[in-house]
């Protein structure tokens, strides 16, 4: 018999993989925010809908986060009418890209409320969660692990445990640091073509298909040539909070992290210019108005 599902922000990503769940027979009951129809399109699929993260946790065994970050995870976990407010034992599977130090230190709060944490961040589009092909690096016990799985297997592709609870969140920040580095660095590169007289499409027919092509690349790029602007649904801002975690985390661990703040501070000046809500490969434009050319084949 299948637990019951609580199902927490249904944005961009939650909402595809909350489908993926009813679509596949989960018990599967959610909470509104600010939008209703990630809401009504689950219900009409058979979910319920409860009013608070308390009657969520009432009514499940095991509740997956998709929210922003660790203070928004926080306050869903202990505000006055939280998750733990119900009393019970159960299960939280964090889907949230979250700073680890505050998953480690809320999955030992917790532990002893008899409630486990499992940190399992997701890397690719909200096009894959609805596709249920979304990759998942889950932190927990291996008892946790497996259970948790179970669950992750109905909206992800790939599914690997990278070790207790709070190195979820951590791969998740170097995964990020890599994928956003690459957004940082385009950009860049981008714009002095510009300044030199080199078009995007004359960088991409040397690029696309060489040693230096990858996913992530064609994803970006699907903005710069064809000016799609939901190429890929990451804003800035979000971008800006990752970077800002994997500081923390370096800080934590007493190493330097210059290139880490490189990439941080290249987020930082779009998130200060008011552009925050932009996705990321939106980027290039920003750095090429800045330095004052354009990216155009014109």
């Amino acid at each position: 018999m299948k637990e019951r599902i609580g199902f927490i922000g249904l944005g961009l990503m939650g909402t595809g993989m909350a489908t993926n769940l009813a679509r596949k027979g989960w018990p599967l009951t959610v909470m509104a925010h600010r939008k209703r129809e990630g809401v009504e399109a689950l219900l009409k699929l058979g979910a319920g809908e409860a009013a608070t993260p308390k009657a969520i946790a009432e009514a499940s065994d095991v509740v997956v986060l998709c929210v922003t970050g660790s203070p928004q995870v926080e306050a869903l976990v202990n505000g006055p009418d939280g998750l733990a407010a119900a009393g019970k034992p159960l299960m939280i599977i964090d889907c949230s890209t979250a700073n680890p130090a505050s998953t480690t230190k809320l999955a030992a709060e917790l532990a002893a409320k008899g409630i486990i944490l499992v940190d399992a961040p997701m890397s690719r589009t909200p096009k894959d969660a609805m596709e249920g092909t979304l990759d998942i690096m889950a932190g927990g016990s291996e008892a946790d692990f497996t259970r948790a799985k179970q669950v992750l297997d109905a909206f992800a592709g790939r599914v690997i445990h990278t070790g207790p609870t709070g190195s979820g969140h951590t791969m998740k920040l170097l995964n990020n640091f890599i994928s956003m580095g690459y957004a940082a660095l385009y950009s860049e590169a981008l714009m002095l073509g510009a300044k030199a007289g080199l078009t995007p499409k004359t960088f991409d027919n040397v690029v696309r298909g060489g040693r230096m092509d990858c996913g992530f690349y064609q994803t970006f790029f699907r903005y710069v040539i064809e000016r799609d602007p939901n190429a890929h649904q990451f804003t800035l801002s979000n971008a800006h909070k990752d970077m800002s975690y994997l500081a923390s985390a370096a800080v934590g661990l007493g190493v330097a992290n210059p290139l880490g703040s490189a990439v941080r501070n290249a987020f930082a000046i779009a998130v200060g210019t008011g552009q925050g809500e932009k996705y990321v490969p939106m980027l290039s434009d920003i750095v090429a108005e800045l330095n004052g050319v354009k990216l155009t084949d014109a």
